[in-house]
């Protein structure tokens, strides 16, 4: 534990258990919409990743376990402030993310959709980029081959996984920032077991299929890439 050198795949988190905390769990979905702008790069992502390969003045994009959607309505609000707009499919199985949803004011370009990858992919939808924050370190094996099989038969143009970088560091500097804030939320708690959770580059790389890349970013993160447009 002291140097998080091996991964806790089998840890659960808080928000994860059916009979959490309603209210508590609102509140950590309303919350994410702050930690995530401070911690989880989509900004940077966003502006290396995903805008250097805009082809026009519309994109569509589906976030995968979007919980919340605010990944998904912070990239809507930055393209648009570059000229573009994004239709995004946000996408959970989970039943009280869409409640949440159903709470906010509704955004232009943001759909939400109970579901899953699979359920896209079996009908046959396509969508230039493919993306997903803090999901990768919830899925076992074979739910990874899923998800980043789903993935490519999704993808026009581009699939971007992102995640947490499991170290020591990152434990000791996410303890520090949560201290004493998010009371009433799920967010210090889950944090700190979803970086035991998450993986190394070199883990994930292991993981993956031919064809797929894993990239540190700065400071604790992890992106898994896939361009579908390589083998054409």
């Amino acid at each position: 534990m002291s140097t998080l050198s091996e991964r806790d795949p089998g840890l659960v988190e808080l928000m994860d258990d059916p009979a959490c905390d309603r209210d508590a769990l609102f509140r950590t979905y309303a919350a994410f919409s702050h930690v995530n702008a401070l911690l989880a790069g989509w900004r940077r992502t966003y502006r290396e990743r995903l805008r250097p390969n805009f082809t026009g003045p519309e994109h569509s994009v589906v976030d995968i376990g979007a919980g919340g959607g605010d990944v998904a309505r912070a990239l809507i609000g930055w393209a648009r402030r570059d000229g573009v707009r994004l239709e995004i499919t946000a996408i959970d199985p989970d039943e009280r993310a869409a409640a949440y949803v159903s709470t906010l004011a509704p955004l232009d370009g943001y759909t939400h959709r109970l579901g899953t990858s699979s359920d896209l992919a079996d009908e046959g939808r396509l969508f230039d980029f493919v993306l997903s924050n803090h999901v990768l370190h919830h899925l076992g094996p074979t739910e990874l081959g899923t998800v980043l099989a789903d993935s490519e038969q999704l993808a026009r143009l581009g699939v971007v996984h992102s995640d947490i970088r499991r170290s020591a560091t990152a434990y000791a500097l996410y303890s520090v920032f949560t201290a004493g804030r998010f009371r009433g939320t799920f967010i210090r708690e889950d944090g700190l077991l979803s970086i035991r959770r998450s993986h190394r580059v070199a883990e994930l790389a292991a993981a993956v299929p031919v064809g797929w890349r894993v990239v540190p970013q700065a400071p604790h993160r992890l992106l898994l890439m896939h361009d579908p447009r390589a083998g054409r």
